[in-house]
């Protein structure tokens, strides 16, 4: 794989431009305030961007909204909105970090971009067709945020490290869903989960 030219990855010119627009504006607020560690700025963009561009071939067809949740430095949520142009709400509740995403959000053109300053059980949000998460909660509490959020057939994205046995063995315990497994691109100890269908235990499909 050359990262530089993202050909693995099906991303245009112009959204290649725009990434690393996106990633020189990160640099420079990342001197002010902590957006990703710093010792992670000489893998940025394999441990960050890549990595959140790989969920773009996972989203389902069609213009449907994606509600990305603890946004923090726009990862995947800021990432797929600028692959892709889906609308997009980042939910993040750190005033700092939603400062910055709203000036991403504007300087890149990302006029479908909303950003909601505020803790992800105070969002009041439409339905949504895609939720993501990103090293935000243990699985069982992504799934009580996804079952609020998401439409009735919405899907929730959600990348796992290697714990992700042990989480959906304590999910199963609260929780019926349909699980897709996916290996990440970027990291072979992780894995994507891709969830539909999520409803509590006990309840009536």
């Amino acid at each position: 794989m050359k990262p530089e030219t993202l050909s693995d990855f099906g991303v245009s010119r112009e959204t290649e431009a725009k990434l690393h627009d996106f990633l020189a504006l990160l640099q420079r607020w990342n001197a002010r305030i902590n957006l990703v560690a710093e010792a992670d700025m000489a893998v940025l963009w394999r441990r960050h961007m890549l990595d959140s561009l790989q969920l773009a071939p996972l989203l389902p067809r069609g213009d449907g909204t994606i509600t990305d949740l603890g946004s923090g430095a726009g990862f995947p949520g800021l990432v797929l909105a600028l692959a892709t142009g889906r609308p997009t709400h980042l939910v993040e509740s750190d005033r700092r970090k939603a400062a910055f995403l709203i000036e991403a959000a504007s300087t890149l053109g990302l006029h479908r971009v909303s950003v909601h300053p505020l803790r992800i059980e105070a969002a009041a949000l439409p339905p949504s067709a895609v939720l993501t998460a990103r090293a935000l909660a243990p699985l069982p509490d992504l799934l009580r945020y996804a079952h609020r959020l998401l439409a009735p057939d919405g899907i929730a994205l959600f990348p796992k490290g290697r714990s992700v046995a042990q989480e959906l063995t304590a999910a199963a315990r609260g929780w019926n869903m349909r699980i897709e497994r996916f290996p990440s691109r970027t990291d072979a100890s992780s894995t994507i989960l891709r969830i539909s269908e999520i409803r509590p235990v006990g309840a009536k499909a």
